[in-house]
């Protein structure tokens, strides 16, 4: 594999390995820690204590995160079939530049959809009850309280307008400190009283300043991000241990019931592709999946081959929480019978402070539709200078008086020397961004999206098609508001080419009551998998409808409940051997001994036929004498790319296509194929060449190098049948041992299709380093019986017209004689052709 492997040496050990510290994460470090249990937490992310949070626009040009890039900023930006999307890289997940609204998700909208074909129902495995008591622990642990002022514009212009539209607004919980302590009015600025734990940046908040900020990060502290919280709490346990930089890449389980995590350290003072770091291994007994809906699914998907029996519902259920952003512009109110601008000052005031909810069938309203939730959404001070800057066909006039005002005061001795009011007709009135005002809408989208790879990366398969009835409601709502407002509504331009934008994917790894119904069962653990837990929005079976962070969290802490209470029941489970262990009587240490070729499977299983057949004509017995072999011997090389489709779950080549078709999951490799000494090769049908190169399929989570590999061409079986060997072994990302094998048959069957023939690989991936010794299915092909416990996948490769015509130019000698090298391959090569398909009657089995 790309980048370095650690060795077993430098393993550590934990109790718990929670991977990110979003709202599942930080829940379970602090309630694993807290039942005393050792806990490593790992971010990929920095810390951000208050006041380091990106401002100025040199700041904020490098707060991304892209670490191959050397980007390790906090905002993670994502482009999807049908979405975008924005998540966080930071100790603190998500709660750094959420909205800080902590809502409960609705009773009657934990529904039970019967399944459809391709999914997008939902079938919650819990209900309101169950999460009850989670809900009211967390909310006590963070803080929450509803905005509390009266006086702020776009909260009371929201408000108003809500009601005359026939909707009853509430103020929602919000994650701020409005107050310095319990006993203290709302007042900006102030200095926080200590909290019943040391914060972990040592450092100062103050209540909030009403700056719109939120959603870049709260330079004050007022925010009860998770970081000031359930990390600190976490931290102050003595038992918790938060490493930041710290990105996992893969994981598989042990046989004794532990998991082995790789994971690589960041160094912004040095930055580096991630492919190209170290690896380090550490130890756990449970591992706890909180990275986010996105970097969870693709950790699964990605480590796919290391997890045997994860639910074929990996990858389902994908939605966006039904966000959709929409704008009400130019906002107006009649006074004194005229209609005048009205101002929404939407940059003053947290993100969110007010909220309507949308019906839903579910609550009993016939014909409701699916149910939504509608919010003000403020912004930071500068954006409102932006906005004025957009406006260019009235700056430009205003900018174009002033400057002749200026030049004729000084061409004529106007001796004006206070520019005051001209300077401020240039800036003009801001009436545009003082009378506009962003709405956010979300709610319960259709989740029918599916997550997989494509060449290693996530993908998504997601449209508004199947949630367009959904989306038009909330954008009639948006437009009923607006219109109260007296303001212009106008979607996003992204809806344009019907695409959304979310903060909220959820989805990935669902929750269901079985593991046909989701990847993990209703306490979150992943079915089939001891030890493995998803706590984050991955494992939401559907839309939560509301902000989806509360749901989350208390989710989290309802598992960490279930774990602490079978821990010891658990720690007896172990992961069951995946194959059979090797024969003891055979060294399958590959370091100690290369052992036999591939083709040596081909030559035992078929060697009483072949000694039957001693008596054909040219046959030839290899001899103990080995053909002279120069100081530099003759080598042929050439490189070779074949693709096709490959699943697992399916050990039959033929028909495991048949099903990554229709899941358009895919394979290919590029392999160096390397004769080494060319007479033994040419002489010896049992004597392998090398292969190199690599493997891409997203189902064995992307790239892999081949570790070792070997290639035998026209292993004889038969008169008038031969094969192509193909051995090359993998390590997958989770560190889990694969060989590939795989076979092109040579064979004249009714027809002249040397063709399809030479280039028709059909390829299985097993478990473990097979050996060419163990016993293989057929005659020599190297292939498993399809049902075989060693089996975890096929497929089918082929060689393109195009690729064969580029593989011929490759073609590469070493040592002398070059030209009489490549002849004496290509008469190999052309000579089997013949005997296999234009005289198959000849008796001949000599290469």
């Amino acid at each position: 594999m790309a980048g370095s492997r650690a060795g077993e040496a430098s393993t550590e050990d934990t109790d718990v390995l929670v991977v990110g510290s979003g709202f599942g994460g930080s829940v379970a470090a602090y309630r694993l820690a807290d039942a005393g249990k050792q806990v490593v937490l790992l971010e990929r992310g920095r810390p951000y204590p208050p006041g380091s949070f990106a401002r100025t626009p040199a700041q904020l040009s490098r707060a991304f995160w892209d670490p191959s890039e050397g980007l390790y900023g906090l905002f993670d930006a994502w482009t999807m079939r049908g979405l975008e999307g924005l998540v966080s890289a930071g100790l603190g997940g998500g709660s750094l530049i959420y909205a800080n609204v902590l809502l409960r998700k609705d009773e009657h909208w934990f529904v039970h959809d019967s399944p459809l074909p391709g999914g997008g129902y939902e079938n919650w495995a819990f209900s309101r009850a169950d999460l009850e008591p989670h809900y009211a622990r967390v909310e006590r642990m963070i803080g929450t309280s509803p905005y509390p002022y009266q006086d702020t514009a776009k909260t009371r212009a929201f408000e108003a307008a809500a009601r005359s539209a026939g909707h009853r607004p509430f103020r929602p919980p919000l994650a701020v400190s409005f107050a310095a302590d319990a006993h203290s009015v709302p007042a900006a600025g102030r200095e926080l009283a200590p909290g019943p734990y040391p914060n972990l940046h040592g450092a100062i908040r103050q209540t909030c300043t009403l700056c719109g900020e939120c959603d870049l990060g709260c330079n004050t502290g007022a925010k009860n991000t998770l970081d000031h919280t359930y990390l600190s709490a976490a931290t102050a346990t003595g038992r918790a241990e938060l490493r930041t930089l710290h990105e996992v890449r893969g994981f598989k389980p042990e046989s004794d019931g532990r998991w082995l995590v790789r994971y690589v350290v960041h160094d912004p003072q040095q930055p580096q592709p991630t492919a190209a770091l170290p690896e380090h291994l550490i130890r756990c007994r449970k591992l706890v999946l909180a990275a986010g809906s996105f970097a969870t699914s693709w950790l699964l998907l990605r480590n796919r081959a290391s997890l045997p029996g994860i639910s074929p519902r990996l990858g389902t259920g994908f939605c966006g929480n039904g966000d959709l952003l929409g704008l009400a512009l130019n906002a107006t109110e009649n006074r004194h019978g005229e209609r005048v601008p009205r101002s929404l000052d939407a940059g003053h005031g947290p993100v969110i402070t007010t909220t309507i909810r949308g019906a839903d069938t579910a609550d009993g309203t016939p014909g409701a539709g699916r149910g939504f939730y509608l919010q003000d959404a403020g912004y930071p001070g500068f954006v409102n200078w932006l906005m004025e800057a957009s406006q260019v066909r009235s700056a430009l006039p205003r900018v174009a008086r002033l400057s002749a005002r200026l030049i004729g005061n000084r061409l004529f001795m106007g001796h004006r020397s206070n520019i005051s009011a001209d300077l401020a007709a240039a800036l003009g009135p801001g009436v545009f961004s003082d009378t506009s005002l962003p709405l956010l809408g979300m709610g319960r989208d259709v989740p029918d999206g599916r997550m997989f790879l494509r060449r290693g990366r996530l993908a998504v398969d997601w449209t508004v098609a199947s949630s367009e009835d959904y989306f038009n409601r909330v954008r009639e709502a948006m437009t009923g508001l607006a219109g109260q407002l007296g303001a212009d509504f106008q979607d996003n331009p992204l809806w344009w080419a019907k695409r959304v934008i979310t903060v909220h994917p959820l989805g990935g790894a669902p929750i269901g009551a079985t593991s046909d119904q989701g990847v993990c069962d209703p306490f979150n653990q992943v079915f089939g998998l001891p030890g493995l837990y998803v706590v984050d929005g991955a494992a939401m079976p559907g839309p939560v409808g509301a902000n989806p962070a509360l749901t989350i969290a208390a989710l989290s802490d309802r598992a960490c409940d279930r774990m602490l209470e079978c821990w010891d029941s658990d720690a007896s489970r172990v992961h069951p051997s995946p194959h059979p262990g090797p024969d003891p009587d055979v060294d399958l240490d590959p370091k100690l001994d290369p052992g036999p070729s591939p083709a040596t499977e081909a030559t035992e299983a078929t060697a009483s036929s072949l000694s039957e057949r001693r008596g054909f004509p040219g046959h030839r017995e290899p001899t103990g004498a080995r053909p002279a072999v120069s100081d530099s011997p003759r080598t042929v090389a050439f490189t070779e790319q074949m693709k096709g489709y490959f699943t697992l779950g399916v050990g039959d080549p033929v028909r495991a296509v048949q099903v990554a078709r229709l899941r358009d999951q895919r394979m290919m490799f590029e392999l160096v194929i390397d004769t080494g000494p060319l007479e033994r090769f040419l002489s010896d049908p049992a004597h392998p060449g090398t292969a190199s190169g690599f493997v891409d399929a997203d189902q064995l989570g992307g790239r892999v190098e081949v570790e070792r590999g070997w290639f035998n061409l026209f292993v004889p079986v038969s008169a008038r049948r031969r094969l192509m060997l193909y051995r090359l072994q993998l390590t997958s990302p989770g560190g889990r041992e694969l060989t590939l094998v795989g076979y092109k048959d040579i064979h004249n069957d009714p027809g002249l299709d040397p063709w399809a023939d030479t280039t028709t690989l059909y390829v299985q991936v097993l478990d473990g380093f097979i050996t060419p010794l163990q016993q293989m299915a057929g005659p020599g092909t190297g292939l498993l019986p399809a049902d075989d416990a060693r089996v975890l996948g096929a497929g089918v490769l082929r060689i393109r017209p195009l690729d064969f015509a580029h593989q011929l130019t490759t073609f590469r000698t070493t040592g002398p004689r070059s030209a009489a090298s490549l002849a004496d391959f290509g008469r190999l090569f052309l000579g089997s052709l013949y005997r296999s398909y234009l005289r198959p009657g000849l008796a001949k089995v000599e290469p």
